[in-house]
């Protein structure tokens, strides 16, 4: 049955596309890596693919953070280079510019949804509400007290403001391969550093270089972060939102500004911490590696991506039918 939902989609997939064979085929099963927070929606796309659509092979989908999945894909076009980037943030100029010195000159972006970064702790532990301004008194190397910039002097939340618990600092945050890294940074810790106030002369990095005493920097992915929570109770890690609601029997989030982070209150634009997800495509290998084409209209199609669809159903907050459409027009065009 499923095979008959989705066979109107690859018709309209084969007559939208159709883009010269830019190298000589001699692999036949798309290949994607990249951001740790799209691998388990693409890994589930994936699988459903596979299943709807026997006559291509199931795409191999790996891990590796954003940042790793540009640095794949942009290392050049053929059948050695892999096909998509999977990523938390859009693709930056400089990642553009390597991907065209190595001749990879059609980027095709597509967005397919939303999630949240969230912060959480042990269950079983107190809870937190934070704020952007004691996120950056907890993890800053250097922190503003009484108007100089002193090396970080908290060694508990409570330190920190008293409203929080009386617990050690420890947090886990991603590494810088991962997207998650870049919109937390952003989001958070610069703006609880502007919101500090830095005084005239502070080094260009006192937003941005973290404590090495109790923070730790995961390269791997969520998994990784979560081992540790297992191992020291007192950690609080960052996560996607998406993740965490998988692991709520071990976890317990931290409302940021006063809202807990929930599919409702990302998209009604409540809580300040989330972001679009993409995966960007190589066009020059479609029509070469087979079904590239047909992956990404199966990817946004409403039976996966849409509202009740499998990816809403493990963890993916949905963008509005309209977006889809506008995106998969701009992919079916060639936009870059």
């Amino acid at each position: 049955m499923r095979n008959a939902l989705y066979a109107s989609a690859a018709v309209l997939a084969l007559a939208a596309f159709g883009t010269p064979a830019a190298f000589a085929q001699s692999r036949d099963t798309i290949q994607v890596a990249g951001s740790s927070t799209v691998l388990p929606f693409a890994s589930i796309v994936a699988e459903e693919f596979g299943a709807a659509f026997p006559e291509f092979n199931t795409p191999v989908v790996g891990s590796g953070g954003t940042g790793g999945g540009f640095s794949q894909f942009c290392a050049g076009v053929g059948d050695n280079t892999i096909d998509i980037a999977n990523a938390s943030r859009p693709i930056k100029d400089g990642e553009r510019e390597a991907c065209t010195t190595a001749g990879v000159t059609d980027i095709r972006e597509v967005q397919f949804g939303y999630d949240g970064i969230v912060f959480a702790s042990a269950a079983s532990g107190p809870d937190f509400a934070l704020t952007p301004l004691q996120v950056y008194k907890a993890i800053a190397a250097n922190v503003v007290v009484d108007g100089a910039l002193v090396p970080n002097p908290y060694t508990t939340w409570a330190q920190v403001d008293a409203a929080l618990p009386d617990q050690p600092i420890a947090l886990a945050v991603p590494a810088s391969n991962h997207g998650t890294r870049e919109v937390f940074q952003e989001r958070v810790v610069t703006a609880g550093c502007e919101e500090a106030g830095l005084p005239d002369g502070a080094p260009e990095d006192a937003c941005t270089a973290f404590r090495q005493d109790v923070v730790v920097e995961i390269s791997g992915d969520y998994t990784e972060t979560l081992a540790r929570l297992n191992s020291d109770p007192n950690t609080v890690g960052v996560f996607g939102l998406s993740f965490y609601e998988q692991n709520t029997d071990t976890l317990k989030v931290a409302t940021v500004n006063g809202v807990v982070p929930s599919k409702e209150s990302v998209v009604a634009g409540e809580y300040p911490v989330s972001r679009p997800l993409f995966f960007y495509v190589k066009g020059q290998h479609i029509g070469t590696i087979p079904g590239i084409e047909e992956y990404v209209q199966f990817f946004l199609s409403e039976q996966m991506a849409g509202d009740g669809g499998i990816l809403e159903a493990a963890g993916l907050i949905p963008q509005t039918p309209e977006k889809t459409a506008e995106v998969l027009a701009a992919f079916e065009a060639g936009a870059q």
